[in-house]
């Protein structure tokens, strides 16, 4: 039930029951903190980085890219469909002309629609523990959750912030289809664009550090992909560049002794926690040493009455984790005497590229290094009738199974739907059934494309 006691110093101008900091996960207020005095302070585009910079609008993209890429390759199913060109502005204000008014809607609803709920433009940092400056003015609160976000990473390469360059915040709002993309990175960001700008016409030039792409994930998934996607784009490998300058309207990118000129140059190399700008050291936060701010499974912050959420408090930077939390957090705030815990047990996440990428759990090498005993269930997609249709020749599923218990510990898709396919494996292994389990008790629609992930399955079990 309601825990709060309201505080002594409730008519003290600037103090408040809970000041929020961030408008993404964090805004979802639940119904019962209705009558608490609240804040949320947003310095930038109401609605945080999955609404306005992130997972929706990219996605809204990705769309039209694989619809696009398809065309490309509609001869290999016997049809003559081809692809004749983006209206890029038609797509980016379809994108924006949706998402934009969202984010005034939420900003609207905040400042004019709660009478418990005040909206606090601006920046705010931490001057003592649980004391915030907001532009100037003075605020203070029995609770302060944190969930200001991360922001895109630039790495020190000399000409860089000269010349200047995109990151996820701005790419997506050209008023152009560039002839050149340069993309600097190899992670999920990257590749998503890639494939966006590579599908509508482009040419893109990837440099990235590692020998692979997406070198986060399994090792089989990260070679095929880099096998696949490198068929596509310029893909430069093992090196970033040593230096990027400005030729007239074009930008020069230096690398490994060869010169690309592009016309834009996309920055993705990784997101930052936000805690810095907050200035989190001043209000007593702990912070590990790559700036996430320590939680406990209760999502509390080494400073009693401080909670913090999502990108700024985690390292998943996943819009579905972010959203978990903030149920969790926001319950444990109303309700210290009936704590929950964050379940961080199955967490799932996908790469909207072409291929696209699903994983959850572990991969062959951690669970080698965890000194897990474990068997691998692979299925090709051209190993089912559905794949047969696609005519499909490079996508796959793979499993791991625990040799002892028979749970799955892990699952790993590269192909068409992967975002789809992986749900079943996700459920299987947030609530704990075996692999024979999931096999063999449920029906598995035929000729569906999950068959790849049931066949993948008893792959693993005939070895069991």
């Amino acid at each position: 039930m309601f825990n709060h006691t309201v505080p002594t110093d409730q008519s003290k101008p600037g103090h408040y029951d809970l000041i929020i900091i961030g408008s993404g996960s964090a805004n979802a207020i639940p119904s019962y903190l209705s009558d608490w005095k609240i804040a949320i302070v947003e310095r930038g585009t109401f609605g945080g980085t999955c609404l306005n910079v992130g997972c929706i609008p990219s996605k809204m993209f990705v769309l039209p890219a694989d619809i696009a890429e398809e065309a490309n390759h509609s001869g290999r199913l016997g049809i003559d469909v081809r692809f004749h060109g983006a209206d890029w502005r038609a797509i980016r204000d379809r994108v924006f002309g949706r998402i934009d008014p969202i984010a005034e809607s939420g900003r609207q609803y905040r400042a004019t629609g709660s009478e418990n709920i005040t909206l606090i433009e601006g920046t705010a940092r931490f001057v003592a523990p649980r004391v915030l400056d907001i532009e100037g003015q003075r605020f203070t609160a029995d609770h302060i959750l944190v969930g200001a976000g991360s922001r895109p990473v630039v790495p020190p390469i000399p000409g860089l912030v000269e010349t200047g360059f995109h990151t996820s915040d701005s790419i997506m709002r050209l008023d152009e289809l560039p002839e050149r993309l340069g993309i600097i990175g190899g992670g999920y960001i990257a590749v998503e664009m890639g494939h966006v700008f590579a599908s509508f016409g482009t040419k893109v030039s990837l440099f990235n550090r590692s020998h692979l792409l997406l070198r986060g994930h399994d090792h089989d998934i990260s070679e095929r992909f880099t096998e696949v996607f490198s068929k596509r784009v310029d893909v430069h490998l093992e090196h970033l560049p040593s230096r990027i300058e400005r030729r007239g309207d074009a930008i020069a990118i230096h690398c490994a002794g060869e010169v690309v000129e592009v016309d834009q140059l996309l920055v993705a190399t990784g997101r930052e926690p936000n805690s810095d700008l907050l200035d989190a050291e001043s209000g007593e936060l702990a912070c590990h040493h790559h700036g996430t701010i320590v939680v406990d499974e209760h999502m509390r912050t080494s400073v009693e009455g401080v909670w913090a959420i999502g990108d700024i408090a985690n390292e998943y930077q996943l819009k579905h984790v972010a959203n978990h939390e903030a149920t969790v957090a926001f319950w444990n705030i109303a309700h210290p005497d009936e704590l929950k815990q964050v379940d961080y047990k199955a967490v799932p996440a996908a790469v909207f590229s072409n291929p696209q990428v699903a994983a959850v759990g572990l991969t062959e090498a951690q669970a080698r290094e965890r000194g897990r005993d474990f068997v691998v269930g692979h299925r090709d997609y051209g190993g089912t009738a559905f794949g047969w249709a696609l005519a499909d020749e490079t996508s796959f599923a793979k499993v791991l199974v625990d040799v002892d218990t028979g749970l799955i510990i892990g699952a790993h898709i590269i192909g068409p739907q992967a975002a789809s396919l992986i749900q079943p494996v996700v459920q299987a292994i947030q609530f704990g059934h075996t692999a024979a389990e999931l096999a063999h008790e449920p029906y598995w629609i035929h000729p569906a494309l999950t068959e790849v992930v049931e066949n993948a399955l008893l792959a693993a079990l005939e070895q069991l």
